[in-house]
């Protein structure tokens, strides 16, 4: 159980999060959108409440002064009869309707009537008393205002229309909603704008950090304008020139031991050679020793010279001497046209003529062939082949293959992965693919392992290194 819980906080805490500059670019959206809805929020209701107090304080007045003439002319004796004559003479307002009642008897207007009117104003006005309501009549909001007119057992009801009012709010929703989207749009591109400036100086730090992992030991930031970011930058090149000197001195080191080491290896190589050529005067145990010292002494030999590679990668001291190589004699040639490998060529392999430093591609070559004869029974096929802007060449081998685990730390120095401690009797340095990585990288190219091709039903790995086409010539 604690496992699980365990194994659910790591995935939680590597979820994948938004860049820095998205955050920033949606905070200013997020701030724009909250601005446009309260600005919008407080417009519209605003505009709302101004318009229909507007309207309804306009038809109180007319409603009023219309009673009011009503009331004059009315007398005890008045009926229905006599209203039409009193209504022409009242003020009348636009989308407005009147609806008079006289003792139990109705003057309706052109479109209502007595049963449309709500029964809360009719209470109302029945309790001799004024009142105003807005309510849905026949499909559209409309304002009733209701007025009593005691000496006469009389009322006056007018209704008066609001739809004009809600199209006139609906047209402003819509203005609104176009303006807080316009403003929510220009925030995030105000906020993308100034998070890039912002974030500018930490992509430069970015790439500076990019090229010194590289291998441009020499990389530096220029000064800044603000000084908060120059203190940045002076920090950051203090660190990079510590960096850079500390490299240096250990491939110093590294290349002065080698150094060193040549004159003893090459007085030991002189005696066993002279043990060699006494070894049939030796005892059998004897003999076992001095092989096995012969053959340790070589790879011994073989890892200072590689050391003395290395230190000079290391120490940016690493340099092309490129020339023109006919890619298939150069294959064939490295191969030593052993016929047990299949090759798989491009047609115009035979007049392809790549610009490399050959001494450097046949030692990464030779190395990845070394490699596949120690962990994979040998290299089985090589495939060369082309691309738009570079050309890669692939060795392929029937071994157990290599994890997606080992396939990360393969090509580091003195890594050998699982099958290190079977190497036989013939074992490797642990620097072979490091060098075939830092020859690759020195041409401008890469190199990496996959899987062998799908269809193939074998087991093993495929090492492919690919090289910049720039050089490429064709006779």
């Amino acid at each position: 159980m604690l496992d699980e819980e365990t194994e659910i906080r790591e995935t939680t805490s590597y979820r994948p999060r938004l860049g820095l500059q998205t955050r920033i670019s949606l905070f200013f959206a997020v701030g724009g959108l909250l601005v446009s809805i309260g600005l919008a929020g407080a417009t519209l209701v605003l505009t709302r409440q101004q318009l229909i107090d507007s309207r309804e304080n306009a038809a109180s007045a007319f409603a009023l002064t219309n009673a009011t003439r009503l009331s004059n002319q009315l007398t005890p004796d008045s009926s229905v009869e006599d209203l039409p004559s009193i209504v022409d003479s009242m003020t009348k307002i636009e989308g407005s309707q009147r609806l008079i009642r006289i003792r139990s008897d109705w003057l309706p207007s052109q479109e209502l009537d007595r049963e449309d009117l709500p029964e809360n104003i009719l209470d109302r006005v029945s309790e001799l008393e004024a009142g105003q309501l807005r309510a849905e009549i026949n499909g559209k909001t409309r304002l009733v205002l209701g007025i009593p007119l005691q000496l006469f057992d009389a009322a006056y009801f007018a209704v008066v229309d609001l739809s004009d009012l809600e199209e006139t709010l609906d047209d402003l929703r819509i203005i609104l909603f176009g303006a807080g989207a316009g403003v929510t749009s220009l925030a995030a591109l105000v906020g993308w704008w100034i998070s890039r400036r912002t974030l500018r100086p930490l992509r430069r730090v970015g790439e500076a950090a990019q090229a010194i992992a590289g291998g441009r030991l020499d990389t530096r930031l220029i000064r800044q304008s603000d000084p908060d970011l120059n203190r940045l930058s002076e920090s950051f090149n203090e660190m990079a020139k510590a960096l850079e000197e500390r490299i240096h001195r250990d491939a110093r080191f590294a290349s002065e031991v080698s150094h060193e080491l040549r004159s003893p290896l090459t007085t030991l190589k002189a005696s066993v050679g002279v043990l060699e050529s006494r070894k049939d005067e030796l005892s059998d145990p004897s003999q076992t020793a001095l092989d096995l010292l012969s053959r340790d002494l070589e790879r011994f030999n073989r890892l200072v010279s590689e050391l003395l590679e290395i230190s000079g990668y290391d120490a940016g001291a690493a340099s092309l001497e490129l020339e023109e190589v006919n890619l298939y004699q150069f294959i064939r040639a490295a191969t030593r046209n052993d016929d047990s490998i299949e090759y798989a060529l491009p047609e115009n392999a035979e007049s392809l003529v790549i610009n490399v430093d050959k001494r450097r591609l046949a030692r990464a070559l030779s190395n990845l062939l070394d490699n596949a004869n120690r962990y994979g029974t040998g290299p089985t096929a090589i495939e060369v082949f082309t691309t738009e802007d570079s050309i890669r060449i692939a060795v392929e081998d029937n071994g157990p293959g290599i994890s997606n685990e080992e396939r990360k730390i393969i090509f580091d120095r003195f890594s050998r992965g699982s099958v290190g401690g079977q190497r036989g009797d013939d074992g490797g340095t642990g620097l072979g693919l490091s060098l075939v990585q830092e020859d690759a990288r020195l041409h401008g190219g890469k190199v990496w392992v996959e899987d062998l091709k799908v269809t193939k039903a074998e087991t093993g790995s495929r090492f492919v290194i690919e090289l910049p086409l720039e050089g490429e010539e064709t006779l």
